[in-house]
């Protein structure tokens, strides 16, 4: 485990409601113009007692020293010092050893605008969310950033959105926010310690029934930034492998599914034609589906809704019908006289096809039995400065 130090100013004395983090490496040249800039924004423009906490992970250059130096001079301040890298490893030690009701974190570049502060806690204040994020997506959101990096933002945002189901617009935003009680919970869920530490909180958080609260702010990227795209994306795609749990149980539900589909159909089709023998052996396999995945996939089978669950798969159903329907008319269109090999061929390709239709339509209606917990208001402690 990463040994840490921490210094804590004199004047750091009442119990904060809120708990700043502010992950930093190699950052000498930036650290004590933001925290100065930050600690002024809170002392004069947000109604609650706040503290900052600078967490140095590894830093080679002068940002230790800054950071101590800060912590000594500047009321509510204290700096923390991890011996291993990783931006995830470092938020996750200052939420841990926080005594504040709620924790956040953001980047030392400040991107996001800090009138979002305000916004980003008040749900989390009144018990309305468990977790709160700032988005760059959202709609009234402001963003000055490159094209190339607002198109990576939106197609990782899109695999999470088909690949992990999560609902959040914008889940790597250095700009989040989480009541306590909420952060114990989920920490211990996180494994990933750098940079795909935020979408998986966001998806244990999905996960347990967590209420998400999401923020559009204003923010204008840092030319400076230390972040490596390619490896950082890399990194990312492991991190949504790793948890794409339902993807690959419903992915081997799914080949067991079209293997079935293969040998209904072609026994079928010795008695029927191309098109009733298609229909009848995607509705088999569709009930069958639909059951398996509501148990194995989305741990749904105890949540009382059967009935409706197998109503959305019946549709999933005439989707997929439609679209292997299309492809065998098609290739009969195309070749009138296709053998029965070719048939199967173009049917699995389009069976494959509307595997993957169904997969979203499916976690999209069918609700695991499970429910969230209620959140209770915070007691206030304005701030005095």
């Amino acid at each position: 485990m990463a040994q840490h130090m921490a210094v804590i100013a004199p004047s750091l004395v009442a119990t904060p409601l809120v708990d700043i983090a502010i992950p930093v490496y190699n950052e000498e040249r930036d650290l004590a113009r933001s925290v100065r800039r930050l600690r002024r924004y809170l002392d004069h423009h947000f109604p609650f007692e706040a503290r900052i906490t600078i967490v140095d992970n590894a830093s080679s250059d002068a940002t230790w020293a800054i950071a101590q130096g800060l912590a000594l001079e500047l009321r509510g301040v204290r700096a923390q010092r991890l011996a291993q890298k990783g931006r995830g490893r470092a938020v996750r030690q200052a939420w841990l050893s926080s005594d504040a009701a709620i924790v956040a974190y953001m980047d030392v570049d400040l991107s996001t605008d800090l009138d979002a502060l305000l916004p980003l806690v008040a749900p989390l204040i009144s018990g309305h969310s468990d977790v709160s994020i700032g988005s760059r997506l959202a709609a009234g959101a402001r963003v000055h950033r490159g094209v190339k990096r607002e198109l990576i933002s939106r197609a990782y945002n899109l695999l999470l959105h088909v690949v992990l189901g999560t609902r959040v617009r914008d889940a790597q935003c250095g700009f989040k926010a989480a009541r306590a009680d909420a952060a114990q919970r989920l920490l211990p869920l996180v494994e990933d310690q750098a940079w795909f530490f935020d979408t998986e909180l966001l998806v244990a958080a999905q996960r347990v029934g967590l209420r998400i609260h999401e923020v559009p702010v204003d923010w204008i990227d840092d030319p400076d930034s230390r972040v490596d795209l390619v490896p950082t994306a890399l990194e990312d795609l492991r991190g949504v492998w790793r948890l794409s749990r339902e993807l690959r149980s419903f992915a081997a539900i799914g080949i067991a599914s079209t293997l079935a589909y293969v040998a209904v159909y072609a026994t079928l089709r010795l008695v029927l034609p191309a098109t009733l023998a298609n229909a009848l052996s995607q509705l088999l396999t569709a009930i069958g589906n639909t059951s398996a995945n509501r148990r194995f996939t989305f741990a749904a089978h105890g949540n009382g809704a059967a009935a409706r669950d197998h109503l959305g798969g019946l549709t999933a159903f005439a989707v997929a019908l439609g679209i292997t329907t299309s492809a065998i008319a098609g290739l009969h269109l195309v070749a009138p006289h296709a053998s029965r090999l070719t048939e199967v061929v173009v049917l699995m390709s389009a069976n494959l096809l509307a595997t993957a239709v169904r997969f979203i339509l499916l976690r999209g209606w069918i609700v695991p039995a499970r429910q969230p917990s209620p959140g209770v208001p915070i007691h206030l402690h304005r701030s005095t400065a």
